[in-house]
């Protein structure tokens, strides 16, 4: 993504913003959510905010600049302040990837209302809708430490959901990394699970 910034400066600076954009509101709106359940973690540590320096991870945001995939700063939670913290939890984890289909939706019946399609603000617009649907789409992936595993948890039983929660917690990461790591021809296995759905819903979107 960094190429872009000399070969097309306008495509650059469009492309990090909706990266930046997508993040913030994904982790504003975990912490808002948490918030609203009862933890006040969030909010004493400052991230009850669409300030995007609240949210950015230096390591996630140089990332986004050399590959264009990132990640912001974990939203922090003390289960112990929810009233239901299995429920709570996912409910938490959920608002974030809901909160980017809520924008991917408004900017589709933004641009499907005005008719614009080759203005800037089509091409600004559009990227930002696909920027979300993926961040979305790939944050449901249920493996640690994304979005997906903290809401597969809550449709668990119990003893299965502790199995889970006790492997996802040792050797999750290195799950994802496998996931993410190209395997065959410059893919990912993690592509051939989210790119098929990634389309899907941004053709009924656009």
């Amino acid at each position: 993504m960094l190429s872009l910034l000399f070969s097309n400066p306008v495509i650059f600076l469009i492309s990090f913003g909706a990266l930046i954009l997508s993040l913030t509101i994904h982790e504003f709106a975990h912490a808002f959510v948490a918030d609203r359940l009862g933890d006040p973690t969030p909010r004493m540590q400052g991230r009850v905010t669409l300030n995007p320096l609240a949210h950015l991870d230096p390591l996630g945001t140089v990332a986004m600049l050399l590959v264009r995939f990132g990640w912001g700063k974990p939203v922090q939670f003390n289960p112990f302040n929810l009233k239901n913290p299995v429920r709570d939890s996912a409910l938490i984890a959920l608002a974030g990837p809901a909160s980017n289909i809520c924008i991917a939706v408004l900017i589709s019946v933004i641009l499907k209302v005005t008719g614009q399609s080759l203005s800037l603000f089509a091409v600004v617009a559009s990227e930002v809708l696909i920027v979300n649907v993926v961040l979305a789409i790939f944050n449901l992936v249920p493996v640690y430490p994304l979005d997906g595993s903290k809401i597969l948890l809550a449709f668990l039983p119990r003893d299965l959901a502790y199995e889970y929660e006790s492997f996802m917690n040792r050797y999750g990461m290195f799950v994802l990394i496998a996931l993410i790591f190209p395997w065959y021809q410059g893919v990912s296995p993690i592509s051939f699970l989210v790119s098929p759905v990634v389309q899907f819903v941004t053709g009924l979107l656009m």
